[in-house]
């Protein structure tokens, strides 16, 4: 009896030592996928302001920030406000190249047909003028030279728009004509941005009416 009594006793040691290790275990594993995953959140969140934080540096010098940074390119500035294309130049990564007209550039344009553009009705022909400025890929000088050289003194080229601009050279400065065979010529280029680049330019450029 006293030997029965003693077995029982060792069993329930053995019973309640195992139940005690399981629990112990199951703890520890608890521990273990609680600490998983706060490393897991605490990643996630420096990846996510590591994120902001280049997002925000890429805005700061896109070609948007670039433009408003720039007193001669404000009438520019104004028009791609008014277009609702300002946030494509500072978020889209592109890259792009902008042939940005100047203010002079701007002045040049008939003031009816400016006030007319920049009327809330005609934003989609304001979208249309502006996109004729820009390509999709970064373009520096030094390759529309190159490129302009190859191919026997003009380089066509299509814009976001979807009508083409043609480059050629006058002496070192390189000019874009229109639609309309009227010209343009680059007064400043390779401002760096970025998203792409941005030449500054002395004439609005339009496509063929």
């Amino acid at each position: 009896m006293k030997i029965k009594h003693l077995l029982i006793v060792a069993i329930l040691s053995v019973f309640a030592f195992t139940s005690c290790e399981d629990n112990k275990k199951k703890e520890q594993e608890e521990k273990m996928e609680m600490e998983r995953m706060e490393a897991e959140e605490e990643a996630t969140r420096e990846a996510d302001m590591k994120m902001e934080q280049e997002k925000m540096e890429m805005q700061s010098n896109s070609i948007a920030a670039k433009a408003m940074a720039t007193a001669d390119l404000s009438t520019l500035v104004s028009a791609l406000q008014s277009a609702e294309l300002a946030t494509m130049m500072k978020e889209d990564e592109g890259p792009f190249t902008v042939f940005a007209p100047s203010n002079d550039a701007f002045a040049k344009v008939p003031k009816a047909t400016l006030d007319n553009l920049m009327m809330k009705e005609n934003q989609s022909d304001l979208q249309a003028v502006l996109k004729y400025h820009v390509v999709s890929g970064e373009i520096t000088s030094t390759d529309l030279a190159k490129a302009i050289k190859d191919n026997n003194g003009t380089y066509k080229f299509k814009t976001v728009e979807g009508a083409e601009l043609t480059a050629m050279m006058s002496g070192d400065k390189i000019m874009l004509k229109d639609g309309n065979g009227k010209t343009a010529t680059v007064i400043q280029a390779d401002v760096d941005a970025s998203n792409g680049v941005v030449h500054v330019i002395d004439a609005v450029v339009m496509k063929k009416s």
